[in-house]
């Protein structure tokens, strides 16, 4: 995969990202399925991320993202812990 460039940089930080259903259960199928594809692809536009590939098992969702260096991980994925603490 080439690299993308941020003003005077060029990156490329790709992340294999999975969400796994408490003990595995299979529960991710039809309407839900439906729901999950949406919002995998909510948060990549709105945050300028590019969803290279998703794939949704019945067990888990897998996704394969390009995160720009100025989004931590974290940020993306939802995590307000950083916020709770200040």
């Amino acid at each position: 995969m080439g690299a993308s460039s941020l003003f005077h940089t060029r990156w490329d930080c790709s992340y294999h990202i999975m969400f796994i259903p408490e003990f595995r259960r299979k529960t991710l199928f039809k309407e839900v399925r439906r729901e999950v594809v949406e919002m995998s692809k909510t948060p990549c536009e709105y945050k300028d991320i590019e969803l290279v590939k998703a794939r949704i098992r019945v067990d888990h969702v897998r996704m394969y993202v390009k995160v720009p260096p100025k989004i931590s991980v974290l940020e993306f994925m939802g995590d307000t812990s950083k916020e709770r603490v200040r």
